[in-house]
């Protein structure tokens, strides 16, 4: 079995410096329609500490990237009351995009980053474009409907019913879990980072 310690500690570096970004745009947008939960909790603040999930965010992502089984890992989920935005679950459904969106906005500044220091400094040229991928990778990931992750919340706002979607959350982690190292889903994530990072750049430049 290969073990990949530099990538595992270079991703995890990573979603830290991408966790914090994330998650603020979570409390932020939730703030501005209304609720003010984040920032009673410490959330409305671009401190990385103030989002870590040490499960999420620095154990397991480092794990499943020494193994080489695929990428998985969070931030703490930003607590909102659905009945404090304006608009309800679908305000809940604004919040859960936010985060996924700044990571878009994240890879294209991470490609601006390493575009311009290519020359003068390639070290940290190829740790923004690793970010670049990393950063789209989490935006899709993000993305898939299962609890906790953000497009479960447009679950919510297409009215599942709550009872459902309560069973759903029992058995998300083992269904990431099982999606990103046993399925192909993990190698397609890859594939699409890698295909809006290269689009990114080739803009770029």
């Amino acid at each position: 079995m290969h073990l990949d310690l530099q990538a595992a500690v270079v991703n995890v570096l990573l979603l830290w410096l991408l966790t914090a970004p994330h998650e603020f745009s979570h409390a932020w947008v939730a703030t501005r329609l209304g609720d003010d939960t984040p920032r009673q909790e410490g959330r409305l603040t671009l401190n990385p500490l103030a989002h870590v999930d040490w499960i999420g965010t620095a154990i397991l992502p480092f794990v499943t990237s020494l193994l080489s089984g695929g990428f998985l890992g969070w931030g703490k989920p930003v607590h909102t009351q659905v009945a404090k935005l304006k608009g309800g679950l679908n305000g809940l459904a604004l919040v859960a995009m936010a985060g996924p969106a700044s990571n878009v906005v994240l890879a294209v500044l991470l490609g601006v980053v390493a575009v311009a220091t290519a020359r003068v400094a390639p070290a940290l040229a190829n740790f923004a474009a690793h970010g670049v991928m990393l950063s789209l990778y989490l935006a899709i990931f993000n993305m898939l409907p299962v609890p906790p992750l953000d497009g479960s919340k447009l679950l919510l706002a297409a009215r599942i019913p709550p009872v459902v979607y309560m069973e759903i959350s029992r058995v998300g982690f083992m269904l990431l879990i099982v999606a990103v190292s046993f399925t192909d889903i993990g190698r397609w994530m890859s594939e699409w980072s890698y295909l809006g990072a290269k689009a990114i750049f080739a803009v770029l430049r």
